[in-house]
């Protein structure tokens, strides 16, 4: 097999690189008779943070088939790490690994109380046997994935309950993702040092400071918060439209004070369709986030938060080439010349 090498100025700092895939890394020696397959503004693979593959929106269960199809529309749009916050069944080996899927990382199905969140998907678990079962799940896969909060009139997860959880899967080596969209959910999650919040709707932007101290994530999830607003006006009075109008029209200003607060803020899709992290992007830089660190919540800044490198010799070889700067045009991020995905170039949308 050809070594692969590409050459351009690496984001984020733009600097001149020329790097060569050595197998499954990149490496700036020379290696003789690389095949030059890209030239022009390298950024290290994209990432979607936020998305559940496999599945469909009616609860169904994990879809091998569809799994794979679900990847292989991440990996056309330029991505090559994706964060499964919850997934609808336990994953087969070769999600994270197979040469025509992302990179892969992922929190096993959501752990949530009674009654909340989807049937099939969830561990529904009493309050006092979740830190052990998060427990478990994170000496497994690394991640968990909680429910702090669900319905308009659900009840929270007690801080108490959270601070065990965090506790416990930190003492597994592992990390912990918060589904919370309503603002005690939100409060809880920050008061338990929780390592992301997935969503934050309605969260108090007086938290972000406290985030941004105690390394807390956000994954906002904007676009697919969006989409939903329009429908949410135009439907009949409601408590649900209550909680969701002003708090969803309230979700991009959250978004862009998380970033100048200096809070991580990771890209992510949530739903279906797959392959949208642009969007993700653009919805971001709406909120009034710069183009330089919208990028990067779907790149370097999101690699480097998962414990994924960028474009250093060492790292991970992935990368994606640009004719020009997508920080001047993101229409650039919808037309690359070129994807890497463990040092191979990659199908990408014609």
């Amino acid at each position: 097999m050809a070594v692969i090498r590409v050459r351009g100025f690496a984001l984020p700092d733009g600097e001149p690189a020329d790097l060569y895939a050595d197998g499954d890394r990149w490496t700036t020696d020379p290696v003789p008779n690389a095949e030059l397959v890209a030239e022009g503004w390298l950024i290290p693979g994209l990432v979607d943070a936020h998305t559940h593959p496999g599945a469909d929106v009616r609860g169904e269960p994990l879809d091998e088939e569809l799994l794979r199809e679900d990847l292989h529309h991440q990996v056309a749009a330029g991505v090559t790490l994706v964060r499964c916050p919850g997934i609808a069944g336990d994953p087969p080996a070769w999600v994270g690994v197979d040469a025509d899927v992302p990179r892969a990382v992922h929190a096993g199905r959501w752990i949530a109380q009674h009654g909340q969140f989807f049937d099939g998907w969830a561990r529904h678990a009493d309050h006092a046997d979740m830190a052990g079962l998060a427990a478990a799940q994170a000496a497994r896969s690394g991640w968990v994935k909680l429910i702090a909060d669900w319905g308009v009139d659900d009840e929270v997860l007690p801080v108490p309950v959270l601070q065990a959880i965090v506790v416990a899967v930190h003492g597994a080596g592992g990390r912990v993702a918060v589904h919370t969209q309503h603002a005690a959910g939100g409060a809880a999650a920050v008061e338990a040092g929780v390592d992301s919040i997935e969503h934050g709707m309605c969260l108090d932007p007086s938290y972000l400071d406290r985030m941004a101290k105690r390394g807390i994530a956000l994954t906002p999830t904007l676009s697919v918060i969006a989409a939903s607003l329009e429908a949410s006006r135009n439907a009949p009075p409601s408590r649900r439209q209550e909680w969701y109008v002003p708090g969803a029209s309230a979700h991009p200003r959250l978004a862009a004070a998380a970033i100048e607060a200096g809070v991580t803020v990771l890209a992510g899709t949530d739903s279906r369709p797959h392959g949208r992290i642009v969007d993700e992007v653009r919805s971001l830089v709406t909120a009034g986030v710069s183009p330089h660190h919208a990028i990067g919540a779907a790149s370097w800044t999101a690699r480097s938060y998962l414990g994924f490198g960028g474009l250093q010799s060492g790292d991970p070889a992935d990368a994606v080439v640009y004719d020009t700067d997508p920080r001047l045009d993101l229409d650039q991020l919808n037309k690359p010349s070129a994807v890497i995905l463990r040092g191979r170039l990659a199908a990408t949308r014609s």
